[in-house]
């Protein structure tokens, strides 16, 4: 399955590429607006390559007790952010792209990465502190949009590519509107593993509606879990930046 999403996002950025050279060389808005809603298929396939905080929206929900409405609201804050902080970093300052990338190439943001793991790190230790607490305790809407947000700190690489390549043919308009269109295929697909995550936990729960003690307890663990697995991935991402950075891998 794997080779056939990136073949199918090469094509259609390459096509992208292709129409936006179109436009910039003078073709007009028409027939680059009836490609555009491409970009929504183009952002669905995309999010559901490696990356793109899956796995940290997917632990996240899974140990916190929001609802479906919840959930949606922190998946589309981490879409937004994930390919707005893409369009930001291109329209602010090009030289800002190298600074903000270290000089490690195309797709690679070292601050930003290891700034959204350490605060999804302080998130998870949280989670771990909330779990202990001898008193009840609840997750508000706003925890899950401060997740959304951390999560999708690490920009969207083909979304800087894009950005790019339209600035540097005179059409930023044409890059922002394929971010907008973008962003909306990776939200439909990161939505998606946020209801079913939501949905699956509530089964999970309402199997054991008849011991409410059982269930506090499973809870409890489940959010133990979710805080290790947010540390870990935290620690892990920091450390491999660091030891490549060293040249130790």
């Amino acid at each position: 399955m794997w080779p056939w999403i990136i073949e199918f996002q090469k094509e259609i950025y390459l096509a992208f590429a292709e129409h936006i050279k179109a436009f910039a060389a003078g073709t007009g808005w028409t027939e680059f607006l009836t490609f555009l809603p491409m970009g929504i298929a183009f952002g669905s396939v995309h999010a559901m390559t490696p990356g793109h905080s899956k796995t940290v929206l997917a632990t996240y929900l899974a140990g916190a007790s929001s609802g479906m409405w919840r959930a949606l609201l922190v998946s589309l804050s981490l879409s937004f952010t994930h390919v707005t902080m893409s369009v930001l970093i291109v329209l602010l300052s090009l030289p800002l792209v190298s600074v903000m990338f270290g000089g490690n190439g195309p797709g690679s943001s070292p601050i930003l990465e290891n700034l959204s793991r350490g605060l999804l790190g302080i998130i998870g230790i949280w989670m771990l502190w909330r779990a202990f607490a001898t008193h009840g305790h609840t997750h508000h809407e706003r925890e899950g949009l401060i997740v959304g947000v951390m999560a999708g700190l690490i920009p969207c690489p083909l979304t800087l590519f894009v950005m790019t390549f339209s600035i540097t043919r005179g059409v930023p308009g044409a890059g922002i509107m394929f971010a907008v269109v973008m962003m909306i295929g990776v939200a439909i697909t990161l939505s998606v593993v946020a209801l079913s995550t939501v949905f699956f936990r509530d089964r999970m729960m309402r199997l054991f509606t008849e011991r409410p003690r059982l269930i506090a307890n499973v809870s409890k663990v489940v959010e133990v879990l979710a805080g290790l697995v947010l540390v870990a991935l935290a620690v892990r991402e920091i450390a491999l930046r660091w030891l490549r950075k060293c040249g130790i891998m």
